[in-house]
């Protein structure tokens, strides 16, 4: 196995760290081709269908993203937007203003970058960047806050595999979840409440996270327990009693079982039993997004009225609310700690000096330049 080139070391040259905040991934533009060509990335990750690898070739060649990049297009043209695609234009502006943020709280040093599991930018792409750039510390923060093989793990596949081709790797930090850290819950109980400010309050709160097949669950998966965790704590934080929600899991795809109960059949179920209004919340996105501005607030939305619902609000994602890059700074400085990247202008004069003489010394020494 060949090693990727690695950048011209230089002696002295200050150290970096790096925060890399990662989302899903979307297509390039609202087109048949574009798409097809990001599920067939997104539906080959094993990690995403635990089907034998043969066999699930066949059927994604063959049946799926034949008819399902068209009718995938057709969705995403209807979400999107003259800069781009919702997901990537919040998750651009998330990563700039945390940077912003880390700033503010003393961490002016770090470069903030943004990388897709699937799609564009790639990871290997930006952590290629960082390296040149000379970042040998980096936290990888997913935009997941509930951990599940199917997506935070993909994102650990993908940054091993980046790795096992580069022969100076760097320090990592993975950012396992936080479905219950306290920030998070915060954003999201200020992005209700301002919504109820605003409009009221309904009959039942729909919280609606993305589904997986109901196995993973029973081999281990630990992604349904902390949904109904972050469920929980935000209630709390509401303090709203158990029959003023409900949690739901949303985007089901082929015939197997998947997390239930499902959420447009349960708004449904919520019109035929005389609930007039439903608010619906996405808690595990933090970027609205297909499944989001699509499925929720155009096909559920639907499927509330036709049943008999009088008036249903989505509630959007958290996106870049002032609460929430708030949360994302205090979880990526959590965790970083012990990395030198809380420095004043003095303490940044200093290091340089010190990073000057140790290169003087190197050289000294008879090291190359």
């Amino acid at each position: 196995m060949a090693f990727a080139k690695e950048p011209q070391f230089e002696h002295g040259a200050p150290s970096r760290s790096a925060v890399v905040l990662v989302n899903l991934g979307t297509p390039e533009a609202p087109t048949r081709s574009a798409v097809r060509r990001y599920l067939k990335q997104f539906l080959s990750d094993p990690r995403v269908v635990e089907i034998p690898r043969a066999l699930w070739w066949f059927i994604l060649h063959a049946i799926i993203l034949p008819f399902r990049s068209g009718q995938s297009a057709q969705k995403y043209a209807s979400i999107w937007t003259r800069e781009g695609s919702p997901l990537k234009i919040h998750t651009q502006a998330q990563a700039m203003l945390l940077r912003g943020a880390l700033g503010e709280r003393g961490h002016s040093e770090i470069v903030v970058a943004m990388a897709m599991r699937y799609g564009s930018p790639s990871l290997p792409e930006v952590l290629d960047r960082l390296k040149q750039d000379g970042c040998d510390r980096i936290a990888i923060l997913p935009a997941y806050p509930q951990y599940s093989g199917t997506t935070t793990a993909s994102i650990w596949d993908a940054v091993f595999a980046h790795y096992k081709r580069v022969r100076n790797v760097p320090e990592l930090r993975l950012v396992r979840s936080y479905h219950d850290h306290d920030a998070y819950i915060e954003a999201l109980r200020q992005s209700v409440l301002a919504h109820w400010d605003a409009h009221g309050r309904p009959g039942k709160l729909v919280m609606s996270f993305h589904g997986v097949p109901k196995r993973t669950l029973l081999l281990g998966d630990p992604y349904h327990c902390e949904c109904h965790k972050t469920a929980r704590l935000l209630a709390a934080r509401l303090k709203l009693a158990e029959s003023d929600y409900v949690v739901t899991f949303q985007s089901r795809f082929g015939k197997a079982e998947w997390l239930q109960p499902y959420t447009a059949p349960t708004v449904q179920r919520l019109a035929r039993e005389g609930v007039r209004r439903v608010d619906v919340i996405c808690p595990g996105f933090t970027s609205d997004c297909l499944e989001t501005l699509e499925e929720i607030n155009m096909e559920v939305r639907h499927d509330f009225m036709a049943a008999g619902g009088q008036d249903f609000h989505y509630i959007p994602c958290l996106n870049d609310s002032p609460a929430w890059i708030a949360a994302l700074a205090e979880i990526a400085e959590q965790n970083m700690i012990g990395w030198p990247t809380l420095t004043t202008p003095a303490q940044r004069e200093l290091l340089k000096k010190q990073a000057g003489e140790q290169r003087d010394r190197a050289l000294a020494q008879g090291a190359a330049q």
